[in-house]
């Protein structure tokens, strides 16, 4: 039982870690909240945090059903949210540098307005985007395919699951917590420089997830046209 659940574990955190990455969201995080106190701040890290477990687990526990029953396929969704980050990374990239005067100006967020952006764009896309989302479908997915699936008898794997999710809304707390200590260790040229190329990064990201979704669309078009 605890092999099986340090498995489950293993593969969701390795899987998820690199597509969520809080390390190279962090300073897109802080350049967002630039206009916030520091308390709203950390409230903020906590919220996103939080969202982001529910939103993966929800996605875990009821996306392979809830795809199968509004007839949506992965493609769509890497299509539709895609482009959703693609829009984020392009808004990023091409907005004010802050500094000094302008911070607030430029984040957009301040202490008025943050609780409404706790889940977008914080949460969705920024942290959890399509990629996030469609992983942890496909995983779970991966493990309902078989027949005469039961939760209880899947417990063990759903606990390793669970914890990994915990463990990746951790990380993502504690990084966007001390967001400001990393502003004052690069100082606010350093984190305009690194905004700017995580920013250029998030886009691609976003072009390499809307491409998915066209492969997978060309796909199963290719399967449909009759070989000779």
């Amino acid at each position: 039982m605890f092999s099986i659940a340090f498995a489950s574990f293993v593969a969701v955190f390795a899987a998820l870690f690199p597509i969520i990455n809080p390390l190279g969201d962090g300073p897109i995080f802080l350049n967002m909240v630039q206009g916030c106190s520091e308390d709203v701040r950390k409230k903020l890290a906590r919220s996103v945090s939080v969202n982001c477990f529910f939103l993966l687990f929800g996605s875990m526990l009821i996306g392979p059903q809830l795809l199968l029953f509004f007839g949506i396929s992965l493609s769509a969704l890497k299509l539709a949210g895609g482009a959703v980050v693609i829009g984020v990374g392009w808004n990023l990239l091409n907005q004010q540098s802050s500094s000094g005067s302008n911070s607030s100006q430029s984040s957009g967020l301040t202490d008025a307005t943050a609780a409404g952006s706790a889940f977008f764009p914080l949460t969705m896309p920024l942290t959890v985007g399509p990629g996030s989302i469609a992983t942890a479908i496909s995983l779970a997915a991966a493990e309902q395919s078989t027949k005469d699936f039961h939760y209880i008898d899947h417990m063990p794997a759903l606990i390793g699951a669970t914890l990994a999710l915990v463990a990746l809304s951790i990380s993502v707390y504690l990084v966007y917590r001390e967001s400001s200590g990393i502003q004052r260790l690069l100082g606010v040229s350093g984190t305009n420089v690194l905004m700017r190329l995580l920013a250029f990064i998030l886009l691609a990201i976003g072009v390499q997830i809307f491409l998915g979704g066209l492969n997978g669309y060309a796909l199963d078009l290719s399967k449909l046209i009759p070989t000779h």
